[in-house]
């Protein structure tokens, strides 16, 4: 029986080559090697395959509708976990810094010799997982989180592609964000998805520990180092050598344990508390904090040169009030979990209790849907849940459909463009927003461009 080829490659050329070049490059691969002539006919493709290499030249842009910042989005919010490879004619050098800054994640010239372009694809699968997830592969599930990120709106879809260009490298990583929105997930799917999934995943959250344990918990101790310190304890650095540390709430450390957190930064080394060996870590820093870190340095509570350390790369997990659609999503998940820890038969919900969901502001972001969700299964006795199942602060709240009010007057093209920025708002895709709006997608991309609506 023929391997399976459960990886895929797009390419998009004006000219065949690239692709059939591949294709002999990787015929004893379990890769699949797919084509199109102009990037206006590659994000229908997306609907069916998740593509994990995306290959795209410079002539087959520039011949295209769509131009290269609005096809890396499209490529980026289709299918976040896609690596973008931008080969360049040295006609068209100006599209590549346009590619990069679209999210585009490496670019090479031509002409380009068959074992270049083979170590680029390979390279670029390698980092994202896929050749050796391939490799290993036996027909089993594939890793996930215990409690996945979920989210098929446009600030989610951000996120997930800044995860996947975290997870390309070992700089260190800052996850901002409100309370409940996800940070710790956020790391664990950038561990997961890197070179390092193999190793530990270390959390530690600061902010439940006493200060005065705070560096024993990081760095370890020597027996007898302080009162108490019966026996050497091994410290979150020791363990996470080879994987990835998570230090939640980082804003919360002293200034004692900030210096030897920038230690560490820069040099890998630390000294357990109460020793003299100097120890050396190859753990790398996924760091967190729900505040604001530049307000913190002008308070003089964090370290400036601390944040340059650990700011190198920014995600940003967005408030669930500003996740549109992704709140269905959500509550299918919870109900699923909460279903079947509490061995209860609640199927469905009740669209008005969905909407009461979807009014509500969330100042506790997902973990207060999480637990609003277990709740209302819990005390349910029923297959759906009623809005009688919410806390009663959601009670008095009135369901009502949003709805968009004009000014007599008002120019049919302002019209226009404000009802495309709502559709868009309010359909967790291009494709269903075009469907709300009763036009084909290819007319939505017009419109788009039209209006210059990113």
């Amino acid at each position: 029986m023929a391997a399976k080829k459960d990886r895929h490659i797009m390419v998009v050329e004006k000219r065949p080559g690239i692709a059939k070049r591949l294709e002999r490059q990787f015929a004893d691969r379990p890769v699949t090697v797919a084509s199109e002539r102009d990037v206006d006919s590659i994000l229908d493709r997306f609907e069916d395959t998740a593509y994990d290499v995306v290959i795209v030249t410079s002539a087959a842009v520039q011949s295209g509708r769509v131009d290269g910042k609005e096809l890396f989005e499209a490529i980026s919010g289709k299918s976040p976990k896609s690596q973008v490879l931008f080969l360049i004619d040295p006609a068209h050098i100006k599209f590549a810094m346009k590619a990069m800054t679209a999210g585009s994640f490496r670019y090479a010239k031509f002409p380009i010799e068959d074992e270049e372009l083979r170590m680029l694809v390979e390279s670029t699968l390698r980092e994202q997982g896929a050749l050796e997830d391939a490799a290993r592969s036996d027909g089993g599930e594939p890793v996930r989180l215990d409690q996945p990120l979920l989210g098929r709106s446009k600030p989610m879809k951000e996120v997930f592609r800044q995860i996947s260009q975290a997870a390309a490298s070992d700089i260190p990583v800052l996850i901002l964000g409100e309370t409940g929105t996800g940070k710790d997930l956020a790391a664990q799917a950038i561990h997961l998805a890197s070179d390092r999934r193999e190793g530990p995943y270390v959390p530690v959250h600061l902010g439940a520990l006493p200060q005065e344990l705070v560096a024993s918990e990081l760095f370890g101790h020597e027996k007898g180092a302080f009162t108490g310190a019966l026996d050497r304890r091994t410290g979150k650095f020791e363990q996470a050598n080879s994987g990835t540390i998570f230090l939640d709430e980082i804003s919360t450390i002293d200034e004692r344990v900030q210096i030897s957190l920038l230690r560490i930064l820069e040099s890998k080394r630390f000294t357990r508390l109460g020793g003299k060996r100097v120890m050396t870590t190859k753990a790398r820093i996924v760091a967190a904090t729900n505040e604001n870190p530049v307000d913190l340095v002008g308070q003089g509570t964090f370290r400036e040169d601390l944040l340059y350390r650990l700011d190198v790369f920014r995600v940003h997990m967005p408030p669930l009030r500003e996740r549109q659609g992704d709140i269905p999503l959500l509550i299918d998940a919870f109900m699923k979990r909460f279903r079947e820890a509490f061995h209860k038969d609640v199927h469905g919900i009740h669209p008005e209790c969905v909407a009461l969901l979807e009014e509500h502001d969330w100042p506790g972001n997902v973990r207060e849907l999480k637990n609003v969700i277990q709740r209302a299964v819990l005390i349910s006795s029923g297959e759906v849940l009623l809005p009688e199942h919410l806390p009663g602060r959601f009670s008095q709240k009135s369901a009502t459909r949003p709805k968009v009010t004009f000014t007599v007057g008002t120019p049919l093209t302002e019209i226009e463009r404000e009802m495309v920025i709502r559709a868009l708002a309010a359909a967790p895709s291009r494709k269903q927003a075009a469907e709300l709006l009763g036009i084909s997608r290819r007319a939505l991309y017009n419109k788009l461009q039209k209006f210059n609506i990113q």
